[in-house]
């Protein structure tokens, strides 16, 4: 994109602001779960491997963008060049290595720099970069992949999977507890000690995930995928006996869950 047509570009979201009456009274606040839903149609779309859709998602994503700096821009907080500035100056900063005299072996110590720029920047902890908003898989590798560029981290992925069957064996322990309860009040307890548990479980799967060099929360939404595939081709079967999927049984359904999974392999 020319500097010309971005300057347009703003012109005309700038307009919207002052002209249209829906665009007007949109702040940050309202407008910031939209700018999440934009983010997520682009990875669809590069999922999809659209490259259509994804021109279309990147230049309503940017919509985002700038329509927040704009909101920002007429409260006297920040213009559309200080967020230019303020990335350009950023990616300098951290890139010594390209934009400086610095040598890196590889791209682990150029992630390990970057870390350690971040903490002279005024960061005081390594975990600060890690939005609170991210979904909590994703959170979880962040988390440690933070952890381990300085070094803690586990030695052996053998360890790891033995923390995992450790974590889903203290699942049980307390699942069985609160299985022969009679207490309401121990009942209670027990099932806060089970979803920490559970958390347990998942937080070590994530850590597994990440020494099989698999992003987890990428991992489970193909999986999701997968299912609303296999799940809607039972609901279809069963439409086509006239039926609906509320009046199947579970024998009808795993066979046509088989037969899914089969012509998934076709």
């Amino acid at each position: 994109m020319s500097q010309t047509k971005f300057n347009e570009f703003v012109e005309i979201v700038k307009r919207l602001r002052k002209e249209c009456p829906w665009d007007r009274e949109q702040t940050n606040d309202s407008i910031k779960s939209a700018t999440i839903e934009e983010a997520y149609e682009v990875v669809e779309a590069i999922d999809k491997k659209d490259f259509e859709e994804l021109k279309k998602e990147l230049g309503d994503l940017l919509l985002h963008v700038v329509f927040h700096t704009i909101i920002a821009e007429e409260q006297n907080h920040f213009t559309v060049n200080d967020v230019v500035e303020s990335i350009q100056e950023k990616l300098i900063r951290r890139h010594p290595h390209v934009f400086g005299t610095k040598e890196v072996n590889g791209s682990e110590e150029v992630k390990k720099n970057w870390e350690k720029i971040k903490l002279e920047e005024g960061r005081q902890s390594i975990l600060e970069g890690v939005p609170p908003y991210l979904p909590a898989l994703q959170r979880a590798y962040r988390l440690q992949e933070k952890a381990a560029k300085v070094g803690f981290d586990w030695e052996k992925k053998e360890d790891v999977w033995k923390k995992v069957i450790e974590e889903i064996q203290e699942m049980h322990e307390i699942e069985e507890l609160k299985k022969n309860t009679d207490s309401k009040e121990k009942s209670d307890e027990l099932m806060k000690k089970l979803e920490e548990e559970v958390g347990d479980v998942f937080f070590a799967m994530v850590n597994y995930a990440r020494f099989l060099g698999v992003n987890p929360e990428e991992a489970l939404r193909v999986t999701n995928n997968k299912f609303i595939k296999r799940f809607q081709y039972i609901e279809e079967k069963i439409k086509e006996s006239g039926r609906s999927v509320s009046d199947s049984n579970l024998e009808e359904m795993d066979k046509f869950w088989n037969e899914s999974k089969s012509s998934d392999k076709s």
